[in-house]
């Protein structure tokens, strides 16, 4: 996806029990649609929502961006790793004292809440995640990062220390213009609810793990 415009919409003190963070709106309207993924019609909004801690320009801060998952970050899932990855970034940004957490909306690798709950029913009937995804008619992952890259560029944010896993997301970033100056893993302790999950990010996605991935009880 393409984004004509990109615009600050908002910004607000905003306390967690991490501490306070700055809490920043952006609005990208489309320029195309997401390559058949997730239906979005040109012109359309899509959000997203920045938490800014502390100094960010003296040095590259911590960034994390994270796709929205309700199952998980709302709910506590474990089907996935998504919460405790959330839990994880803001916690290593606290600790840090700086820091930013891009929290873009795109549900499901991309796909959308309702066809995320049907890769769901397949995952149930043997389909790893990526196979549902694809049985659905959804590429494995159809996110892009086009807007968490503009949305660092508003906040004055050119090079950046990226946790996460996921190389595409580090690919992505430096192609938009945003240095990447290194790549903090997001690694969580896997549980065996999810353990197939993180297999199939690792071995079909790429996804990189300092550890192998053994399940905890």
């Amino acid at each position: 996806m393409s984004f004509a415009k990109v615009t600050q919409i908002a910004k607000a003190d905003f306390p967690t029990r991490w501490g306070l963070f700055r809490i920043f709106g952006f609005e990208g309207d489309s320029a195309s649609t997401a390559n058949g993924c997730a239906p979005v019609q040109p012109g359309a909004a899509e959000g997203l929502v920045a938490l800014v801690m502390g100094d960010i320009h003296s040095a590259p801060p911590l960034v994390r961006i994270h796709s929205q998952c309700l199952t998980g970050d709302v709910f506590g899932s474990l089907r996935c790793d998504c919460r405790l990855q959330l839990e994880l970034a803001l916690g290593k940004i606290a600790e840090a004292g700086a820091g930013i957490l891009l929290y873009e909306q795109q549900e499901g690798r991309g796909i959308g809440l309702m066809a995320k709950l049907k890769a769901y029913e397949l995952q149930d009937h043997g389909l790893d995640t990526v196979e549902a995804n694809e049985k659905l008619g959804f590429a494995a992952d159809c996110r892009e990062y086009e807007l968490p890259a503009e949305a660092l560029k508003q906040l004055g944010v050119t090079q950046v220390r990226l946790m996460t896993n996921n190389p595409d997301k580090v690919a992505a970033l430096e192609a938009a213009g945003v240095s990447v100056v290194e790549r903090v893993s997001a690694e969580v302790a896997p549980q065996q609810s999810f353990e197939r999950y993180l297999r199939t990010k690792q071995e079909k996605m790429g996804h990189i793990f300092d550890s192998s991935v053994e399940t905890t009880t």
